[in-house]
């Protein structure tokens, strides 16, 4: 029988796979591996969220299949989030579906509307999902830069000229996974004009859309007049309110969007368990001092992280948002690129990191940070770190050996 599944020939392996199968194996040696490669929050939802999803659990009656589309609670109370936090008003019957998570709510979506054969723009460095939810379902991805700045407008007319057939979809994500590059609400504005005139949908990824610093508030690109017409978003619990295993998401929009992909979760799936929902929708619902909580912890240690990485002897430029710092090779060790760093990271200062070739190949010469460990586990990795160079005998900063 033939195993050349056609979906598995368009998926390279995960490079970022080979660096997790080493942390894994140096911790089952006893190593103290202090992990910053995954993005996993390490401090626990509010306690009323966790109460609310024993109380629903308790309950007989809340254990039978869910609404693939999420209960009609939740979805009233991420609408009535948008028009808290930014002021606009969405129909939670047809313009918010539940996703279990926002990377199946892109995947689901992928699945939705591509054809074999059509194009997508999608950021190179992304987080795999923006492009490979839709190479899975048979697209071809045009990259686009990340920066967004007058280049990527170029890129953009330039993709629309040259590429046959014309690209149909664009995937954002502000701030972005992994550069932590944020926009303001001028850059959608441009964005949905464009995409209006060029007949192009926009996925925008807002999973990090509470993780701001140095008090600039991220915009949607729903608070643009008419973005409805031409956008969806993704939002997510997992980084807001430390709810990452929960696989808690939404999608926002466009309601011709909106219903494709709640026709394909009816086939795929029946929702999350309905007790998660409920917790989410106290989470929601509730006192929202976790979300301003989470941005000082990351704001805090972002800075932890930059002054000590920093008197170790590799500078690493200070993320906007995001829980993620976007950190250029140290000089000296840019020739190994960025995946044998990381490697050698993992080996000789028991500092995980991610590989930045692993989110595309313009993702070569940095690694992506997670600020998940607490303020003395950053400075202890960033001891080792210097540790690391001096056994090298190199300056990392100056780029000397």
């Amino acid at each position: 029988m033939d195993t050349e599944f056609y979906r598995m020939k368009r998926l390279p392996p995960y490079v970022i796979a080979e660096v997790n199968a080493m942390r894994h194996a140096a911790r089952r040696a006893g190593r103290d591996i202090i992990d910053l490669g995954m993005g996993n929050p390490d401090q626990p939802p509010p306690a009323h969220v966790i109460e609310k999803l024993c109380e629903v659990a308790a309950k007989p009656d809340a254990h039978g299949y869910s609404q693939s589309k999420g209960i009609p609670g939740l979805r009233r109370a991420q609408a009535n989030y948008y028009g808290r936090r930014f002021g606009v008003d969405l129909d939670p019957e047809t313009e918010v579906v539940v996703t279990m998570g926002s990377k199946e709510g892109l995947a689901s979506l992928a699945t939705a509307i591509t054809a074999p054969g059509d194009v997508v723009l999608a950021p190179n460095p992304s987080y795999p999902i923006h492009t490979f939810g839709f190479i899975i379902a048979g697209a071809t991805i045009r990259s686009v830069p990340t920066t967004p700045d007058e280049h990527y407008f170029r890129s953009l007319e330039k993709a629309m000229y040259f590429t046959v057939p014309r690209p149909s979809v664009l995937v954002v994500n502000y701030p972005s996974n992994p550069t932590a590059e944020v926009v303001d609400l001028a850059f959608y504005e441009r964005l949905v004009a464009w995409a209006k005139e060029n007949k192009v949908w926009i996925l925008s990824d807002l999973a990090y859309s509470e993780l701001y610093f140095d008090g600039n508030p991220t915009p949607s690109i729903m608070q643009v007049k008419g973005a409805k017409d031409v956008a969806v978003e993704f939002t997510s619990m997992s980084k807001t309110y430390s709810m990452a295993g929960w696989r808690m998401g939404f999608a926002v929009g466009n309601r011709n969007l909106i219903a494709a992909m709640s026709r394909v979760k009816s086939y795929l799936d029946y929702g999350a368990f309905t007790p998660i929902q409920a917790a989410a929708c106290a989470a929601l619902n509730g006192p929202q001092d976790i979300v301003e909580t989470n941005r000082q912890l990351y704001h805090k240690r972002r800075d932890v992280m930059v002054e000590a990485f920093g008197r170790a002897g590799w500078d690493i430029p200070p993320p906007r948002a995001s829980m993620f710092a976007w950190a250029p090779l140290p000089p000296a060790l840019r020739e190994m690129g960025s995946l044998e760093f990381s490697k050698q990271l993992l080996t000789h200062a028991d500092v995980a990191v991610a590989p930045g070739v692993g989110y595309g190949e313009e993702g070569e010469g940095y690694v992506r940070i997670a600020m998940v460990e607490n303020e003395q586990r950053l400075r202890q990795a960033a001891r080792n770190v210097k540790r690391y160079f001096a056994s090298l005998g190199i300056n990392a900063a100056a780029g000397t050996g």
